[in-house]
C-alpha cells in the first residue's frame, strides 16, 4: 500500500447515507474512482480525492522511491512484487510464511535476521539451487530430501529414495523443528540439525560465467558433461542464487506478505490471501494465543514499570490508621484538592486573559508589508496607483472574429491556419496570413478555382498518404449505420432528400483512386476534390467525424438540377437531387464545413511520419540554440568586461596628456647656467675671456633645453597613439558587441519558431487567468523579411477565456467580491467565458491593455514582461496588416451565387488570397 509521510493510505469508505442511499434509491448517481474502488456522492469529494492522489508526495513501500502520485506508487508496487514473487524460490515460500506466522518480534529488520539464520542451509524440495563440485557451480533441482534420521544408513537412504520416486510415496516434511522459530537456535540445530540432511539433486546446466578467460569457458565446456547427472549432495555444498534469496530479498518478500496491528506486542500475520494459497493455517491455535497475551502483558507491564520509576520512587510503608485518622486524611486530601483546582482555574483565567491581550495588540501592530511579486487576485489599485495613470478597466476588445457566427467555429479555424503555418516546411506549404486564409475559406466563385484551398487541401493529402488507414472505412461504417436502422426498425433521416442507400451507391464512384492521383501544381492540383472524397472515404468514420454525412452529401448531390427542357424529364426528376462532382459542389459548402475538413485533415496529420520527423529536428535545434545562446552570451560578458577596462584607462591617460607641458619638468636657466659654469669652470683655462665663457653658457643651455622638449614630445605622441589604439579597440568591441546582441535576438526569434513547433504557448495570463495569444513569427512563418520588413501571419493579439481548471482557482475566492471586481475591472461586456475570444487589432487598444496590467502580480508581471519583449514585433505586425488592409479594397459583403459569373464591378481574381502563390511546391507524381 502506498504511503503518504511515512503513513499508509486509507481509503475513503462510502458516507452512512450513501450505504442507506443503496436500498431506498438504488438507480442514485454517484461518482466511482475506479482505481481504488471508492465510492464518493458528490463530484467535489470525487475531485478533491483525485487531486489528493495527483500529489507527488507518495512513497512506493516496496521500493522506497519517492516523489511519485499515487497511482504511479500503486503501479511501481504491483511491478516490483511481480518481479519479487517471480524470483522468490516458490517451494520455500510456505515454509518462511508458516514460520513467521504469529511470530512477535518488535522490528521487521530481526525477523528476518531470525528467518535468514534458519533458512540459509535449509532446501526443499523442487527448489533451484547452486551445486558446488570442485570449484564449478552447477545449476541443479531437488528431488528428494533425506532427514537426519537416513544420514548414517546409506542404504536406508536409497531404499528411501527408491519408495518416493517410483512407489509414489509422500516425502516426510523436511525441517519441521529447524523453521519453527519458537525453538531456540541451539535446540532447534542440535535436534534438527541442517548438516545431517543429505539431498538428491539432478543437475541442469552450469553456472554462467561472467568473465572473458577463453581458458576457463573451454574447462567449463569440458566440465558440462556432468549436466543431466544425478548425485547426492549435503548443505556444505549448496547454495541459492543472490537473486532469489538474500537478506534484502526475504524483507521485500516478507513486507509484501505479513501485516500487524498497531498495538503493543502484536504478532505478525500472513495476510489472508496469501496465507489460503500457500496452506498456512489462519486461526491462531489456543496455545499460541495464550502466549501472544502473556507476551503482550509482559510488555505492558514492563513499560508501566519503567513509568512509575520516572514517576519516583514509591513511598514508605505506613501504618494501619484508626478510622479517625482516616477521616481527617480524607478532609485533607479534599481541602487539598479544592485549592487544586481553584489554583488551575485561576491560572486558565490568566492565561486567557493574556492571550487575548496578545491577540488585540497583535491587530493593533502594523501589518507586515507584502513582498511584491505575489498573488495577482490580492492585488487592488490604490488611490495613489489610479493617480499615477493606472487604467482601471480593460479595454472591451472586438467580437468580430473571423466564423463567429458559427458555433464552435473559429477555434477550429485559428487552429487549422496554425497546424498549416507551423509545419509549412515538412508539408511544403508557403506561409499564408490568417486574413487571406479567412478569404479563402469564403470563396464561393465555381469558375474562379481559389489556389490557395487547392494547395492546402494538396498538401495535407500527399501527407495523409502515409498515415495508415483502413480502405473504405466510411462505406463500413454507413453500412454499419444502415443496418443498426433496419434492425432497429428506425426512420432514415434523409440529408437533402437523399437516404442512406443513394448515399452509398453515389459514395462508391467517386475517389476510389485517390493515393495515387498526381495532383501536380503545374496543373493547378487538378483533380483534388475528387481525391479529397477518396481520403476521407478511407480516413473518416462516423465516430471520429461526426458530420461526414452532411458534408459527403453536399459534396455529390445538387439540391437545385437544372431543368430539362423536355416536361417528361422535368416531371420525373423534380424534387430528387442530382448525384453531382465534388469539383463542382465543393464551393457550395459554408466555411464552417470547409474548416471542419480541414480540423479533420489537420488533425490526422499531425501522427505523420513526416510531421514526427521535423519535431525530432526541431528538438534537436532548439538544443544547440540553447548552447549558442550560452556561448554568445559568455563572449558577450567578455567584451564588455574588456570594454569597460579600456574605458578606465583612457580615462586615466587623457588627465595627465592635456596638462602634460605643465607637469614635465624644464630646467631653470639659472640652474643651467650654474651648472654649465661649474662645468665648464673646471676645464677653462685661464686663456679663455669671459665672452667665451658667456657664449658656452648659453649653448649648453639651449642644448639642455631642446632635449627636455623632445622627451616631452615624445612621450606625449606615445600617450596619444595609446589613447588612439584604445578608443580604436572599444570601437571594435563595441561593434561586436552589437553584432552579438543582433544575433541573440535572431536566436530567440528562431527559438520561437521552433517552440511553436513543439508546443504552442500563449504570451501569458492576466489576473483573471485570460489567455494571451499571439501567433506571428512561429514555425515557418517569420517576423523579420529580406531587408528587415516586418511580417505577420495574424497580426492580432487573441484574448481566450479561462480554462475550466483556472474556473477552479476563480472559485475558490468569495464569488461576490470576484463577481463586483470583474464588473469594475473587465465591464459587463469584457467578462469571458470559457472558449469565448476577443482580440485587439488597434494599437491604441493594445497599449490600453498593456497599461491596464499590474506588474505587482505574477501572472501580469510575466505577461508584460512577454509584451516588452515582442513588442517592437507585435506594434510592427499590427500596423503592417492595418496598412495592407487600406491599401486593399474590401472584400464585398456578400459573394455572388456559384451559377452567376463574376462581373467586372469587382474582380476577384486580384484580391491577395487569389494571387497567392506557393513556393515551396514539390512536383511529384
Amino acid at each position: 500500500m502506498p504511503t503518504c509521510r511515512r503513513k499508509r493510505v486509507v481509503l475513503t469508505e462510502p458516507s452512512p447515507a450513501l450505504a442507506n442511499a443503496l436500498k431506498s434509491d438504488p438507480r442514485k448517481d454517484v461518482y466511482f474512482l475506479h482505481q481504488t474502488g471508492e465510492i464518493f456522492e458528490t463530484y467535489e469529494e470525487y475531485a478533491a480525492r483525485m487531486s489528493f492522489y495527483r500529489l507527488k508526495q507518495f512513497q512506493c513501500e516496496v521500493t522506497g522511491k519517492s516523489g511519485l502520485d499515487y497511482f504511479q506508487a500503486l503501479e511501481s508496487e504491483r511491478q516490483e512484487a511481480s518481479t519479487l514473487h517471480s524470483r522468490f524460490s516458490e517451494p520455500l515460500k510456505p515454509a518462511i510464511l508458516k514460520a513467521v506466522q504469529w511470530q512477535v518480534m518488535g522490528r521487521l529488520d530481526h525477523l528476518v535476521e531470525a528467518v535468514y539464520e534458519r533458512f540459509k542451509d535449509r532446501y526443499y524440495k523442487g527448489e533451484r539451487v547452486l551445486v558446488d563440485i570442485s570449484g564449478t557451480k552447477y545449476y541443479a533441482i531437488v528431488d528428494v530430501v533425506y532427514p537426519p534420521k537416513y544420514s548414517n544408513d546409506m542404504k536406508a537412504r536409497d531404499a528411501y529414495q527408491h519408495a518416493v520416486t517410483t512407489q509414489g510415496e509422500d516425502q516426510e516434511y523436511p525441517h519441521v523443528i529447524g523453521s519453527d522459530l519458537n525453538v531456540p537456535v541451539k535446540d532447534a540445530n542440535a535436534r534438527d540439525d541442517p548438516r545431517l540432511y543429505y539431498y538428491w539433486v539432478t543437475l541442469k546446466e552450469l553456472e554462467k560465467d561472467k568473465g572473458h578467460d577463453k581458458g576457463k569457458a573451454a574447462a567449463k565446456e569440458k566440465e558440462g558433461s556432468m549436466v543431466g547427472s544425478v548425485m547426492e549432495v549435503q548443505c556444505d555444498m549448496l547454495s541459492r542464487d543472490r537473486l532469489s534469496f538474500s537478506k534484502s530479498i526475504l524483507r521485500r518478500f516478507i513486507r509484501d506478505c505479513v501485516d500487524r496491528d498497531a498495538a503493543v506486542a502484536s504478532p505478525w500475520i500472513v495476510k489472508p490471501a496469501i496465507a489460503h494459497r500457500y496452506g498456512v493455517d489462519s486461526v491462531m491455535p489456543e496455545e499460541t494465543r495464550k502466549g501472544v497475551e502473556n507476551i503482550k502483558k509482559g510488555e505492558i507491564d514492563k513499560r508501566k514499570k519503567v513509568w512509575e520509576e520516572k514517576e519516583g520512587p514509591p513511598t514508605k510503608k505506613q501504618k494501619k490508621m484508626t478510622a479517625a485518622q482516616e477521616e481527617k486524611a480524607r478532609n485533607a486530601a479534599a481541602a487539598a484538592d479544592k485549592k487544586e483546582r481553584e489554583a488551575h482555574a485561576k491560572a486558565e483565567k490568566q492565561r486567557l486573559a493574556k492571550e487575548e491581550a496578545e491577540r488585540i495588540a497583535a491587530e493593533k501592530k502594523k501589518k507586515k508589508p507584502i513582498r511584491y511579486p505575489t498573488e495577482d487576485l490580492d492585488i487592488r489599485l490604490t488611490e495613489k496607483d489610479k493617480k499615477a495613470g493606472m487604467k482601471l478597466m480593460r479595454p472591451p476588445g472586438s467580437r468580430s472574429l473571423p466564423f463567429n457566427d458559427y458555433p464552435d467555429t473559429f477555434e477550429s479555424f485559428l487552429m487549422t491556419w496554425n497546424f498549416l503555418v507551423v509545419y509549412g516546411q515538412p508539408l511544403h506549404l508557403s506561409t499564408f496570413t490568417l486574413d487571406e486564409y479567412e478569404h479563402a475559406l469564403r470563396h464561393n466563385v465555381v469558375d474562379l478555382p481559389c489556389p490557395l484551398l487547392a494547395e492546402i487541401h494538396s498538401t495535407l493529402i500527399y501527407n495523409l498518404r502515409n498515415v495508415p488507414f483502413t480502405k473504405n472505412a466510411a462505406h463500413f461504417s454507413f453500412t454499419r449505420y444502415r443496418d443498426a436502422i433496419k434492425v432497429n426498425g428506425m426512420i432514415d433521416e434523409r440529408i437533402m432528400g437523399v437516404d442512406v442507400e443513394q448515399f452509398l451507391t453515389a459514395m462508391g464512384s467517386v475517389g476510389g483512386n485517390w493515393e495515387r492521383v498526381p495532383l501536380r501544381p503545374s496543373e493547378s492540383r487538378e483533380g483534388w476534390e475528387d481525391a479529397l472524397m477518396g481520403c476521407l472515404q478511407d480516413h473518416a468514420t462516423l465516430d471520429n467525424f461526426p458530420r461526414l454525412r452532411e458534408i459527403m452529401t453536399q459534396l455529390l448531390f445538387d439540391p437545385e438540377p437544372e431543368l430539362d427542357p423536355a416536361p417528361e424529364a422535368s416531371s420525373s426528376r423534380s424534387g430528387t437531387p442530382q448525384v453531382s462532382s465534388p469539383a463542382e459542389r465543393y464551393y457550395a459548402l459554408s466555411p464552417a464545413d470547409r474548416i471542419a475538413i480541414l480540423s479533420f485533415l489537420c488533425n490526422k496529420a499531425i501522427s505523420s511520419k513526416t510531421v514526427h520527423t521535423f519535431i525530432e529536428t526541431c528538438e534537436e535545434q532548439l538544443t544547440a540554440l540553447r548552447k549558442e545562446k550560452i556561448e554568445v552570451n559568455r563572449i558577450k560578458k567578455q567584451y564588455l568586461e574588456e570594454m569597460n577596462a579600456l574605458a578606465g584607462e583612457s580615462k586615466e591617460e587623457e588627465a595627465p596628456a592635456q596638462n602634460g607641458t605643465e607637469d614635465t619638468p624644464v630646467p631653470e636657466p639659472s640652474d643651467l647656467s650654474d651648472v654649465s659654469a661649474s662645468e665648464g669652470g673646471s676645464e677653462s683655462t685661464p686663456s679663455l675671456s669671459a665672452r667665451q665663457k658667456a657664449v658656452k653658457t648659453k649653448d649648453l643651455r639651449l642644448k639642455a633645453q631642446t632635449q627636455a622638449l623632445a622627451k616631452q614630445r615624445e612621450a606625449a605622441r606615445q600617450k596619444q597613439a595609446s589613447i588612439k589604439h584604445a578608443v580604436a579597440e572599444h570601437r571594435r568591441l563595441d561593434e561586436e558587441v552589437n553584432k552579438l546582441e543582433r544575433r541573440l535576438e535572431g536566436i530567440e526569434r528562431e527559438f520561437r519558431k521552433l517552440l511553436a513547433v513543439v508546443r504552442v504557448k500563449p504570451l501569458g495570463r492576466d489576473r483573471y487567468y485570460n489567455r494571451v495569444w499571439w501567433f506571428d513569427g512561429m514555425g515557418a512563418g517569420s517576423l523579420v523579411g529580406s531587408g528587415g520588413v516586418a511580417q505577420y501571419g495574424a497580426g492580432r493579439i487573441f484574448i481566450q477565456g479561462p480554462s475550466e481548471f483556472d474556473l477552479e482557482l476563480l472559485g475558490q475566492q468569495p464569488q461576490d467580491e470576484l463577481q463586483q471586481r470583474r464588473l469594475e475591472e473587465e465591464g459587463p461586456d469584457g467578462m469571458l467565458r470559457p472558449n469565448e475570444w476577443i482580440m485587439y487589432s488597434d494599437l491604441e487598444e493594445l497599449d490600453e491593455f498593456v497599461a491596464w496590467l499590474n506588474p505587482k502580480g505574477h501572472r501580469e508581471i510575466a505577461l508584460k514582461t512577454a509584451f516588452t519583449k515582442w513588442w517592437v514585433h507585435v506594434t510592427a505586425g499590427i500596423k503592417k496588416r492595418s496598412a495592407d488592409l487600406n491599401v486593399t479594397a474590401k472584400l464585398p459583403e456578400a459573394r455572388r451565387s456559384s451559377r452567376t459569373k463574376h462581373g467586372s464591378s469587382h474582380d476577384v481574381s486580384r484580391e491577395p488570397y487569389m494571387i497567392w502563390v506557393n513556393r515551396r511546391a514539390v512536383n511529384s507524381s
